[in-house]
């Protein structure tokens, strides 16, 4: 970082320019002194010349140089502390096969359940830059994606990579995604943590279940949020016949809300219902709003002096302006 200690100073550059012009209108300057005027008429008018201003060159840099110095030119390293904590969230995000089906929309166009996510999600990381962030995904079981890290790129490249084709096991194992998400956790020191759970089925899998790990989220002080996704009723799900074509087969939408909002109102966190793309968006966006923490910051600055470079550089540009008046420029009396 290079900053000026007094920047107006630098406003007295706006003058060199005039003193350029003024220096010009002069001409060459005489190499010969006379007593009178009369004998340099005869010789004719001097003419106004360039040659006034290169003259002038070697003081108007080293004037130049003397109000960078004085505009005491500093180079340094700005660094911040935080001194408070910020909030540690575990995403959980279902990967079941249902997430597949296309009743969100993306850009205008019908999309899955999770390409839908996967992008609002994204969107909710960029708006918390302070905040260390995880996730877990779940199908018939959970598995860790990305521990708690300040590395949102990395985490986001993670979750773009998921797909529900890649889970070996399908099932909504939503007890084991809460258990998984809080052993993340439990061991931090930080003021708030919390999980944000996303599915659009029963839990049907895993060894624990919602509520005995909702126990385990509220023993340890964690808060549950939990999204419900998918339209009522119906939805389109990408299937393939028996003849080895991709078709589209419409797939009934069961959600067990009641756990889910137990889970929530037991943990101290809210149940949302997310039943099309802008819905989701503004749950997030919600959530996101409730979820606030200030954090206090110190700066520290390690700054060096650098004025003595132009003002040394002016004097050299001085001094040769003397040398080159004394051995170039004879004046005879």
């Amino acid at each position: 970082m290079t900053r000026f200690l007094h920047p107006e100073a630098l406003w007295l550059l706006a003058a060199l320019p005039l003193l350029a012009w003024w220096g010009g209108r002069r001409g060459k300057e005489a190499t010969i002194l006379f007593s009178s005027t009369s004998v340099a008429r005869q010789v004719g008018a001097p003419r106004k010349s360039a040659a006034g201003w290169f003259a002038m060159s070697p003081r108007l840099l080293a004037l130049t140089l003397f109000i960078i110095a004085l505009a005491r030119p500093q180079l340094g390293r700005q660094t911040q502390d935080a001194q408070a904590n910020g909030i540690d969230i575990m995403l959980a995000v279902d990967l079941s096969g249902s997430m597949q089906a296309l009743d969100f929309k993306l850009n205008g166009q019908p999309a899955s359940r999770v390409e839908v996510v996967k992008s609002v999600v994204k969107n909710f990381i960029a708006q918390r830059p302070d905040d260390r962030i995880g996730a877990v995904a779940f199908a018939g079981y959970a598995h860790l994606v990305s521990p708690l890290t300040l590395d949102h790129d990395w985490l986001e490249q993670r979750l773009s990579s998921l797909d529900t084709d890649k889970m070996a096991a399908d099932g909504t194992a939503i007890g084991s995604a809460i258990a998984t998400a809080v052993n993340h956790l439990r061991d931090q020191k930080s003021k708030s943590r919390i999980i944000i759970l996303l599915t659009d089925g029963v839990n049907n899998a895993g060894a624990v279940t919602p509520l005995t790990a909702a126990d385990l989220a509220q023993a340890m002080g964690i808060k549950v949020y939990t999204i419900g996704a998918g339209t009522r009723g119906e939805a389109l799900t990408p299937a393939t016949d028996q003849f080895g074509r991709k078709v589209t087969v419409p797939m009934k939408v069961d959600i067990d809300e009641d756990t889910l909002r137990q889970i929530a109102e037991q943990t101290g966190g809210q149940y949302y219902r997310a039943t099309d793309t802008d819905t989701l968006k503004n749950i997030y966006a919600e959530i996101n709003a409730m979820e606030t923490t200030t954090r206090a910051v110190k700066k520290f600055e390690s700054l060096r002096e650098l004025f003595h470079w132009p003002l040394l550089a002016g004097l050299a540009a001085l001094l040769l302006e003397i040398a080159r008046a004394e051995a170039l420029v004879r004046r005879l009396p």
